[in-house]
């Protein structure tokens, strides 16, 4: 049975969120107008007041990307790693990564990113990315499915396993599923990691 690892990544694994920080990169390499500046920023009051749904939030959020073909978006997805990293993710998470990966135990992030841009990470650490389907379509984004955040994740995680396996760990800022599906769920919060307590959902 195969052993496995799940990290979460935006103020997990990465100490900022890849959201918001590739939003200013794709801003700065594009030079964007202040009006769209300030529909992203009332989208992410709605988004914090729960006010839409993540799919929609997420969708309209991602505008920005509109009109950046997939490729283009890749391009500037390895420049923009290529400065994050690694830098500005946890060291110890990344040695562990390393460790677990050494003893044959596969490692995945499973975030709520779109995988057009957090899929790079692939070429930089030994595990596999599991985010947010897309497909573009007429120069926009449209989601695949759901966005890939709480339930969402352990569906996802469980399509990709297409069997048995023993999900050893998990690790996330947020109290969401994953982490009581794992023999040990780890939440980060204020920079601590505190073991949960399983439970049913």
């Amino acid at each position: 049975m195969q052993e496995i690892i799940v990290y979460d990544l935006n103020q997990t694994l990465y100490k900022k969120s890849s959201k918001d920080e590739f939003f200013k990169f794709i801003c700065y390499k594009k030079g964007y107008k202040l009006l769209h500046l300030f529909q992203i920023g009332w989208l992410h009051v709605l988004g914090k007041l729960h006010i839409t749904s993540k799919t929609y939030f997420k969708e309209n959020f991602y505008d920005y990307l509109n009109k950046l073909s997939p490729e283009k978006v890749k391009k500037y997805a390895k420049q923009f790693w290529n400065i994050e990293f690694p830098e500005h993710f946890r060291e110890d998470m990344l040695t562990d990564i390393k460790e677990k990966d050494k003893a044959g135990i596969k490692v995945y992030i499973v975030t709520g990113g779109f995988e057009v841009y957090t899929k790079y990470l692939e070429e930089l650490l030994p595990l596999k990315v599991i985010g947010t389907l897309t497909k573009y379509e007429n120069e926009d984004y449209k989601i695949i499915g759901k966005t890939c955040n709480d339930a969402e994740k352990v569906k996802r995680l469980e399509a990709e396993m297409n069997g048995e396996y023993r999900l050893l760990e998990a690790y996330s800022d947020d109290d969401e599923e994953i982490l009581y599906k794992a023999e040990k769920g780890y939440l980060l919060e204020e920079g601590e990691l505190k073991l949960v307590q399983n439970r049913k959902k």
